[in-house]
């Protein structure tokens, strides 16, 4: 009897045993599934191509790459006047050589000054302007420095602005007038002169406009070294401090008359 007794109870020990070892290896096996789910959730696949180099695919979802930047464009060449002469032809002697209209230095002339009234920056026609210690050494006057900035340069810049009003935008130079024959040696003790100098009345500058001819008067260049340079834009003489556009034409307009210092 104690026999068969223990022999029931060894058996009902074993099922329970076996039974807590199924029901454990169970739910290691339900835990181990949702450890794999939630590790491949944070696992990203990185495709790569041939070379072991990460794919051009492969750079994550759209909303991930960055938004590429537009390409600046270049900003416009800015203009630049040309050279007359050396920097520092001014500070140089005079000499009594008549210049040309058809040289380089002439033809820079005046494209530094179409630049300076089509932009309307008087300073891009410095190299085309009388120098400033060529004028010292011209004038026979108390302060030719102070003529030159507070009259002469100042009236050009005036100039200038009134040219620049009258020229649209998209205007191109196509020549320019002088007139032939009208040169003149101002000699020493004239016009208030130490020295003496070529003088050129009445040029024009002749200009295209919207398919239309147009052109304005130089009112006076001067000769140094051997080249002309502006002295007067729009008047040899005014009455006040304004700008002055010197005989505004339509087509290619007439040389002005000669004479003048």
């Amino acid at each position: 009897m104690d026999t068969e007794v223990h022999r029931q109870r060894h058996a009902a020990i074993t099922s329970t045993v076996a039974a807590l070892a199924l029901v454990s290896a169970l739910a290691g096996c339900a835990a181990g599934g949702k450890a794999t789910a939630s590790t491949a959730g944070k696992v990203t696949a990185t495709p790569v191509s041939a070379t072991g180099k990460p794919s051009p695919s492969a750079s994550g979802s759209p909303s991930e790459r960055p938004t590429p930047k537009p390409t600046p464009r270049p900003a416009p060449a800015k203009p630049s006047a040309l050279p007359v002469a050396a920097a520092n032809a001014g500070a140089l002697p005079q000499t009594s050589a008549l210049p040309k209209t058809t040289s380089t230095a002439f033809g820079n002339a005046v494209h530094d000054i179409w630049l300076a009234v089509t932009t309307g920056d008087p300073d891009y026609a410095r190299p085309a302007f009388f120098p400033e210690k060529g004028y010292e050494q011209v004038k026979a006057i108390a302060d030719p420095e102070s003529d030159w900035q507070g009259r002469l340069w100042l009236d050009f810049t005036l100039d200038v602005a009134a040219v620049h009003k009258l020229i649209k935008p998209g205007a191109t130079l196509t020549k320019v007038i002088t007139p032939a024959g009208s040169e003149q040696w101002i000699p020493a003790g004239a016009c208030y002169n130490s020295t003496g100098y070529w003088h050129l009345p009445g040029s024009r500058l002749v200009y295209r406009e919207g398919g239309v001819t147009h052109s304005f008067g130089i009112a006076s260049f001067i000769s140094w070294r051997g080249d002309w340079y502006l002295i007067h834009l729009g008047a040899l003489v005014r009455g006040g401090a304004y700008g002055i556009v010197d005989d505004p034409e339509t087509g290619e307009g007439f040389p002005g008359a000669p004479g003048g210092c």
